[in-house]
Order: C-alpha cells, then sequence, then structure tokens
C-alpha cells in the first residue's frame, strides 16, 4: 500500500474545477437560449437580474416573442418587457411599483384594459409553492392561502379545495405545478461549471429555477473557483447541473443592490433610489420613455457600456451605501431637516394609533411576531416594535422575502431597506416566512397590513376593479390574512376606498378585527362582521363631535355605525413623533 501512497493521492485528490467550463458571454446566452413563446421565468430573491432582462429586452425589441412572463414581481425591468409588447402572458404575485410604497403603474393598467398582455394573479406564497411544486416534479402541493379569495374564483385551473383525504372534516387546497421552460437569475458568484452562491434573505428561491425545463442562465458578479465554492458551500443555493451558462456580470442586479452580509469576498452595492424612481416617473410620460430606454437599455450594448453610463462616481456612491453603518452618516446630514413640530399631521396621527393598537394586541393576545406589509402599516410596526421594546416585551418583527428578527433603523423606511439586515435574527425564505412563521401550527403572529380598499367587513382589494384599473396585487398579503392570528389594517380613508363590498376579495377579512384611518379607529365588536367607529380624531373639520363624525360618515362608503362611547384618539407624544420622523425623514408615507 506504502508504494502506492502517490497513486492514492492522485485518486482521491480534489480538483481546484469540476465539471463543463458554462462560461458565455451574455448577449450569446440570450441568442442561443431564449427563443419565443417561453414560459419564461425571472428568479429573483430581494433583487431582479437586470442586466438580463435588459438583454432580453435588447434582442427581442421590435418583435413579438408572445413570453409568458413568471415572475414574483412585475416591475423595474421587467415592465420594460411589457411595454416593448414582449409578453403575452403573465403569472405573478405583484404588478406595480413597489418603491417607496405599492402604487398601480400605468403601463400595466394599460396593457390590462386593452387586453394586451392576460394577468394571472397569485399570491406570493401560493406563487412560490406551484414552482417548489414544479421542482420537487409533484403535480399539485396544498396549500392554506387564497381561500375566499377571487384569486380561487379566477385560477380554478389550477386551484381546488377538496376535502381532507384524512377524515378530519376540513377542506384543504390544492395547487397545481407551475413549471417553467427556462430561468434566468442573478447571483452573488457562480464557479465556471454553474454552482452558484446567493446569499439570504432568499425570497422564493430557488424552487422556480429548479423546476425549469431547460434549465437557468446565471449572470454573476464574479466567477469563481470550486474550491472557493466549497468554502461557502452553505450560500450554494442553484448547483451546476441545472445551469446552462454562467455570464459575468457586475452590477447585475443595478438599480436593485446586493448586501454582501459583511462577507470580504464580495462586493456589496445599495439600492439605486435615485434610478428607481426616475423610471417610475418616466414610465407615466410615453415619449420621455422611449428616450430613456433608448438610452439606458437599447443603445446600451453591453453591460460595460451601461456602467460607464451609470459613472465612476455613482458606483462608488452606491458601494458605499451598501455599508453597514451608511444610515448613521445619512442620518447625520438629514436630522437638522427633521420636523420637531409637536403638533402632528392626520398620517403621522394614524400610523402612531395603529402603532398603539398594535402594541395593546400584542400585549393582550400574547403574539410574538408582527408581520406587516409596505408604507404606513410597516411604519406602524416598526414604532409599535419600540414602543414594545421600552416595556420588556419580545416581539419579532417579519418581512415577506425571508426577513425576521429585524430591528428596525432610521433613515430609510423601505421594508426591505439594506439597513435592516445586519440586525436581523434570520435571514430566510418565503416559504418559512409566509408558509410557517406567520401561519404554521405555532401561530401567534399579528397581521398590519394596508390596503386599496377595504369593505365593512374587512375584506381588503390591493388587486383590481375590474373593468376599470389594476392596482398592485396581493404580494404576501393574501398569505398572512389567510393564516395569521389577527390582522390590523392601516389606509387613508375616502368614500372610494372605504366601499360598502370590495370588487375584488385580495384578502378576506374573517380574520381583520381592526381598521385605522386617517380619521379614526373602526373595530369589530362582540361577534358583529362589521366595523363600527370606536375612535375619531380631534383635528377634522368641524370643532364638535357630531361634526367630526359627520366628516367621517361623508368619507366612508358604507352605512356607519357609530360606537356610543366613541371618543377622540389621544394626541400623539413626542417620543412617538421622533420614532417615526426618524424612520422617515423625507416623509414619503408621513408627509402630507
Amino acid at each position: 500500500m506504502r508504494d502506492n501512497k502517490f497513486l492514492i493521492e492522485r485518486a482521491f485528490r480534489i480538483d481546484e474545477t469540476t465539471g463543463q467550463n458554462k462560461v458565455t458571454d451574455l448577449r450569446e446566452a440570450v441568442k442561443c437560449y431564449i427563443k419565443p413563446k417561453m414560459k419564461l421565468h425571472i428568479s429573483s430573491s430581494y433583487y431582479y437580474p437586470a442586466a438580463i432582462i435588459n438583454e432580453i429586452t435588447r434582442q427581442f425589441n421590435g418583435e413579438r416573442p408572445e413570453f409568458t412572463l413568471i415572475s414574483k414581481g412585475i416591475n423595474l425591468n421587467t415592465i420594460n418587457l411589457l411595454i416593448n409588447g414582449l409578453v403575452k402572458k403573465v403569472i405573478t404575485a405583484f404588478h406595480g411599483d413597489f418603491y417607496p410604497s405599492p402604487r398601480p403603474n400605468p403601463a400595466i393598467i394599460q396593457s390590462y384594459l386593452k387586453r394586451i398582455v392576460e394577468f394571472e394573479d397569485w399570491s406570493l406564497y401560493s406563487y412560490t409553492q406551484r414552482l417548489m411544486a414544479g421542482a420537487m416534479g409533484i403535480g399539485f402541493i396544498p396549500t392554506n392561502s387564497i381561500f375566499g379569495s377571487d384569486m380561487a374564483d379566477e385560477n380554478h385551473d389550477s386551484f381546488r379545495l377538496i376535502d381532507d383525504p384524512f377524515g378530519s372534516g376540513t377542506k384543504s387546497g390544492i395547487l397545481k405545478a407551475l413549471i417553467p421552460d427556462i430561468s434566468v437569475l442573478h447571483a452573488w458568484a457562480a464557479d465556471s461549471y454553474g454552482n452558484t452562491i446567493i446569499l439570504p434573505p432568499y425570497g422564493p428561491l430557488p424552487w422556480g429555477a429548479m423546476a425549469s425545463r431547460q434549465g437557468v442562465l446565471v449572470t454573476t458578479e464574479k466567477i469563481i473557483s470550486t474550491d472557493l465554492i466549497r468554502e461557502f458551500s452553505y450560500f450554494v443555493v442553484l448547483p451546476g447541473h441545472f445551469v446552462r451558462s454562467v455570464s459575468p456580470v457586475a452590477f447585475g442586479a443595478h438599480p436593485q443592490g446586493m448586501s454582501n452580509l459583511d462577507i470580504k469576498e464580495f462586493d456589496a452595492y445599495g439600492h439605486d433610489y435615485d434610478f428607481i424612481n426616475e423610471h417610475q416617473e418616466v414610465i407615466r410620460k410615453p415619449k420621455k420613455y422611449q428616450r430613456w430606454l433608448e438610452e439606458w437599455v437599447l443603445n446600451c450594448d453591453t453591460q460595460e457600456d451601461y456602467l460607464q453610463k451609470l459613472g465612476h462616481e455613482r458606483i462608488m456612491f452606491l458601494k458605499g451605501k451598501a455599508h453597514r453603518d451608511s444610515w448613521i452618516h445619512e442620518l447625520r446630514s438629514l436630522i437638522t431637516k427633521i420636523s420637531s413640530n409637536q403638533e402632528s399631521n392626520r398620517l403621522e396621527m394614524m400610523t402612531i394609533t395603529a402603532a398603539r393598537k398594535i402594541k395593546e394586541k400584542v400585549i393582550q393576545q400574547g403574539y410574538n411576531l408582527i408581520f406587516s406589509g409596505i408604507g404606513n402599516s410597516n411604519l406602524a410596526a416598526w414604532l409599535a416594535y419600540y414602543l414594545l421594546k421600552e416595556e420588556k416585551y419580545v416581539i419579532s418583527l417579519a418581512a415577506e422575502l425571508g426577513f425576521l428578527g429585524y430591528d428596525p433603523r432610521p433613515v430609510d423606511p423601505f421594508i426591505f431597506s439594506f439597513n435592516i439586515l445586519p440586525s436581523s435574527t434570520m435571514l430566510t425564505n418565503i416559504v418559512n416566512v409566509l408558509g410557517i412563521f406567520a401561519g404554521g401550527n405555532s401561530n401567534k403572529c399579528l397581521g398590519s397590513l394596508g390596503a386599496g380598499q377595504i369593505d365593512k367587513c374587512g375584506n381588503i382589494n390591493s388587486t383590481k376593479i375590474p373593468g376599470k384599473t389594476y392596482l398592485t396585487g396581493s404580494g404576501g398579503s393574501n398569505d398572512v390574512a389567510s393564516t395569521a392570528a389577527e390582522i390590523i389594517v392601516t389606509v387613508e380613508q375616502s368614500a372610494d376606498r372605504f366601499v360598502e363590498r370590495v370588487p375584488y376579495i385580495t384578502c378576506p377579512g374573517d380574520r381583520v378585527t381592526t381598521l385605522i384611518s386617517d380619521m379614526g379607529v373602526f373595530e369589530k365588536l362582540g361577534n358583529d362582521k362589521e366595523f363600527t367607529l370606536t375612535e375619531y380624531f380631534s383635528d377634522l373639520r368641524g370643532s364638535s363631535p357630531p361634526k367630526v363624525i359627520e366628516t367621517i360618515r361623508r368619507n366612508c362608503g358604507w352605512d356607519l355605525k357609530v360606537s356610543e362611547t366613541a371618543n377622540v384618539v389621544m394626541p400623539p407624544t413626542q417620543k412617538e413623533l421622533d420614532i417615526i420622523r426618524l424612520f422617515d425623514p423625507r416623509g414619503f408615507f408621513i408627509a402630507t
């Protein structure tokens, strides 16, 4: 045996690189593998594979490839595919602008109204589950989401409500597997074979990529050795045998950013909010949008051209912005501009009142998790977190893409801000957050959600007004509303948002117990399924309670019930005002 030592060492040596070399120029990868009429899956975590979407837009510009686009959200670069007529059908959980808060996108509205594109709406968890079933090679998968929503009725070809086959006497939902033709994905790093590193939170990864019939086109910030892949094997989300090509593309997620979680081997860059805002605004002006598209997509032949156009100064700024303490320096530059006025406006009042209600419910019911949506409902949850922390009450915050147990930071109120990553106790995926933490067997979750419309029974519409307009879709709101122990909704009040019955049910109102508007507090009392006004704000027009309540009635689309003991909401404390103004110094959510 000693004589064969050299042969043994050679036979069992671990190779520095393994497998076929799949490194391919991005343009060539798209040309070779992306074909018309494909079911094209956009695989994303908390960022999108922007560079490859731009390349698809360039190569198919002026054609009608009739893609079926499968993506957790239709926004940013993916909207360009719709506007330019490349998409026949969309399967998604969200469609619209997302920063700093959800709002309808005019291009999507026109695509819907003119029936240019067919939209298939799902909740974020049910969307992910369908891809999971596809990846597992099973025909269907059970779900506890979308019951009682219009998504369940519209998607009857892919959703069924059946009796529990094991005799519990309950109903169970089942979802048909969703199998794309090909998937595109952007990663932190990959080796030449395609073993792919992605850092958490993972969102719906990696199910859609693994479900795709023809594999995955990977773009990556850098190509590394298989030895380094082994060193970071716990971050390898996609094994190389799923991958068709690997293309090195720096800043491949821009205008969204990528956090390196303080791992020195990877360069990080932050979200380019200015770029995102510009894109969202030019879409509302077709001529400006066409010039923008030519400037940033069609006339940038390569990613190098794109980065040159971004410029060194902007790139370095975005790299600095990704530092874990960048919020401290940003706060110093903004602190003098933050109002110290002791008077609150109606949106501050609404947000603070919602935070107080969240705190009250958490203590009364013993909740240990708060799941929040985007916007004022999220600010309310963040404020409630610190109000509870003052009383030594342990509570965790969760966000749908896989954030758990984080401490909210000042400056950036966006729910997926990089600022909250360093303080998170767990960075995971949609299946864990929405499927288990928000609605599993140990359910002690309180949901804090927003709404496009809400009716007297608490049913929420955030999807569409059929035949008139498209809103933004469910995201994870249906999943939380379907499974959390209790839901509080925060929404600005008007007669067209507070309606007798919502025209489309995104989230059933069974678990919604409390509604906070910018005029007052509405609660379901006893076994009543309808809201009753229990508190009101004193700063509405009219100095007397009857006049205040009459104003609330005029802005309510149903015959409002008013409690005999309805009273005035206590004004905010200076501490409450200071905290939410630090969260949102630019007034994205609290400026009137």
